[in-house]
């Protein structure tokens, strides 16, 4: 039991030193993180205060250079405005000098100027004092004296004066004349256009030989109806892949080869084909005809005509006259008009617009009544054309006055492209006449539906309705109409009268 006693107390004794020596380890350690931790704060109060002496450092340098900076931009400010300063007090002073030479200046004007008036003043007075004393020698009034010199150096120097006068206008025309030469030599070297020839015929490329038989078409029928319903003649000869289309019309001309190469293109060529694109060709042709309006207009450079205009313009495109293509024409008389006006200093547009239509009246002269140029001044009127390019194209055939120098260029261009060696035939005008008058002879003839004339006006094709005309009557008209020819028109040799009548007959299946 005492063992057990002093066990316990053995036992209590080492705890409570255990403790206490515990408790003055922690102690001990305590006061040593103590330590450590001013010293951390010692070491970091002097980093602070290192890093505040570094900035204010800094900031102490930066405030002298840019004090330093300051005060040099300062002292540059300073300099310069002193020598504004200085300028300006000499520019003042030479305002100064100038403003006292100016005064200077000004008071001897002022002196000279009342000297200048006294002079004026006793001079009209010697003048007066002379013509009273001269008056009173000659008994003359100062205009009776005027006369009377004028009149004596008239008679002395009359002669000479002609003399010179004639010599100058001599010299005026002379030199205006070889201007003149100059200039029309010039325009026309310039505008050295060929003369179309291809009055009546054109000429058609085949893809092949082969396409020749499928024209003609079995026992001729393909070519028969085309030719019946273009009024053109198909020469088809031995020319390799060609074929001629031959027509005074041009219009018929252009028709049949539009219809002839669509045929070709598609490849079936029968009669009912060939009525349907030929039917439908006709009704394009007004595309072609502003197409070629506009092509014309294009190629003379003018741009300012109403759409309705090039339209009819585009129809003399199917117009000859004298055997000249009217449009190509038209075309070369804007080229002439505009290059003299370049030359003399007149308005080349408008010079190109009138010399363009100046002849678009013969587009409708046959629909409409009075002269080219009235139908074409009323045509451009009625579409908003300017007065200059109306006052241009009205003189060319002088029924109008020239109001303008363009009109005078027009009428000299007109001139010009009329009377170039070729361009123009007064036989083929004729010879298209008689075609017309041919034609048109046939045609007022009872129950006749077409009428060409063909083989250069040697032979009138004569196509009738079927149900006004039978054959015992087709045989009187063909008689009738060659009396008609014999005793109206003048014509070489013989024409040949062929009436043709058809039956065709067509119903629908529905």
């Amino acid at each position: 039991m005492s063992q057990l006693i002093i066990v316990l107390v053995v036992a209590i004794a080492a705890g409570m030193t255990g403790t206490a020596l515990g408790w003055f380890l922690r102690f001990i350690t305590a006061l040593g993180r103590k330590g450590s931790a001013e010293l951390e704060i010692k070491e970091m109060i002097i980093s602070a205060r290192e890093e505040v002496e570094k900035i204010l450092q800094e900031s102490k340098t930066i405030t002298e250079t840019r004090e330093q900076q300051s005060k040099e931009e300062i002292r540059k400010e300073e300099d310069r405005l002193e020598k504004n300063e200085d300028r300006l007090v000499q520019k003042e002073s030479l305002l100064d000098q100038r403003q006292t030479d100016l005064d200077s200046e000004k008071a001897i004007l002022k002196k000279e100027g009342k000297n200048i008036l006294q002079k004026e003043k006793e001079l009209h007075e010697v003048l007066e004092k002379r013509k009273r004393q001269l008056g009173e020698v000659t008994n003359l009034s100062e205009e009776e004296a005027r006369k009377e010199l004028f009149g004596v150096l008239q008679n002395q120097y009359a002669e000479d004066l002609q003399v010179r006068t004639q010599k100058l206008e001599r010299q005026n025309k002379d030199s205006l004349d070889v201007r003149a030469r100059n200039i029309l030599a010039t325009t026309i070297q310039r505008l050295s256009n060929p003369v179309n020839n291809d009055v009546f015929s054109t000429v058609v490329h085949l893809k092949s030989e082969d396409m020749k038989g499928k024209i003609i078409g079995k026992e001729g029928r393909n070519i028969k109806t085309f030719e019946k319903e273009t009024g053109v003649e198909l020469v088809i000869d031995d020319s390799p892949e060609t074929l001629l289309i031959s027509s005074f019309d041009p219009v018929r001309r252009e028709v049949a080869k539009k219809s002839l190469e669509l045929l070709i293109e598609d490849g079936r060529i029968q009669p009912a084909k060939i009525e349907r694109t030929i039917a439908k060709v006709k009704k394009e042709i007004n595309d072609i005809i502003r197409t070629k309006g506009e092509e014309a207009a294009y190629e003379a450079k003018v741009f300012s005509l109403d759409p309705k205009v090039i339209l009819i313009l585009g129809r003399l495109h199917f117009r000859t006259s004298y055997g000249q293509n009217v449009l190509q024409h038209s075309i070369e008389v804007a080229h002439l008009a505009g290059m003299m006006a370049e030359e003399l200093g007149a308005n080349p547009t408008i010079a190109r617009a009138a010399g363009l239509v100046h002849d678009i009246g013969k587009a409708i002269d046959h629909e409409v009544t009075g002269t080219h140029v009235e139908i074409g001044r009323r045509i451009l009127q009625k579409f908003g054309a300017s007065e200059e390019i109306i006052k241009g194209m009205q003189a060319h055939h002088e029924e109008y006055p020239y109001e303008t120098v363009e009109s005078i260029l027009v009428q000299v261009g007109d001139s010009i492209s009329g009377s170039r060696p070729g361009a123009r035939r007064d036989t083929i005008e004729n010879y298209l006449q008689r075609l017309k008058d041919l034609e048109n002879l046939a045609q007022g003839m009872n129950g006749v539906e077409k009428s060409y004339a063909l083989q250069a006006g040697r032979e009138i094709r004569v196509f009738v309705e079927p149900k006004k005309i039978s054959d015992a009557d087709a045989q009187i008209l063909a008689r009738d109409l060659a009396h008609q020819i014999e005793n109206t028109l003048k014509y070489p040799g013989e024409v040949k009268v062929t009436v043709i009548r058809e039956n065709k007959i067509t119903e629908y299946a529905r």
